[in-house]
């Protein structure tokens, strides 16, 4: 099974990818994973790709592709793969199409923004071990103080209101369109996320074995 993971940042893709993952015994490959390790391999590619992260820029498309395209050739994907976080544009899955890399399903997790918003700015990190809290989901019991070391529990600065209104607009106005493309190809099936994770997860695994 050959699958494309769509959804909004704090839609719960990265959660999703793992249950489908151990469901079907077939590896997840994200962007940012597949960029780190040709960069660390010091492959010509991720030389390449290495050159644009290092200076703040983004790695251009044909770069992402053709290290996407190797990692596709790897003996874990024979069987199939999840691409999460790929194709984020349709530039890039007119891309995809022209390498000859068949798609499936294309399962896109749907979340109201206003849910996006309040399960990412109420989220608080616990800055000494780690811990991962949640203002209204899973409170600290003594607020601002984790349960689990005794340190300070604080807001990421990329779960700031302001930076998860600009990342789904980024969103709504480049990775959105992806909805369109898949559906003309009959191929989108859309999960409603639900409150709690397993629920959604049931979902998800009922739209890619259907």
């Amino acid at each position: 099974m050959r699958l494309i993971l769509l959804g909004a940042p704090g839609a719960g893709k990265g959660t999703q990818a793992e249950v489908i993952c151990n469901a079907l015994n077939i590896p997840a490959i994200s962007t940012g994973n597949i960029l780190r390790e040709a960069k660390a391999n010091k492959t010509a590619l991720g030389l390449e790709a290495a050159s644009y992260m290092d200076s703040g820029k983004l790695v251009p498309d044909e770069v992402v592709i053709n290290i996407l395209k190797e990692r596709l050739k790897e003996d874990d994907c024979k069987d199939g793969f999840i691409l999460d976080g790929f194709p984020r544009t349709v530039p890039q899955a007119e891309a995809l199409d022209k390498m000859g890399v068949v798609i499936d399903r294309v399962v896109d997790i749907e979340v109201p923004d206003e849910k996006i918003m309040a399960r990412l700015s109420g989220r608080r990190v616990c800055e000494k071990c780690g811990s991962s809290y949640h203002v209204e989901y899973k409170p600290t019991k003594v607020e601002g103080v984790c349960d689990r070391c005794g340190g300070k529990t604080v807001q990421r600065k990329d779960d700031s209101p302001e930076i998860i209104k600009d990342r789904l607009e980024v969103y709504h106005a480049q990775t959105e369109p992806l909805k369109d493309y898949y559906k003309k190809t009959g191929k989108l099936v859309i999960v409603e996320g639900q409150e709690e994770v397993a629920d959604t997860s049931a979902l998800t695994l009922k739209a890619v074995e259907a």
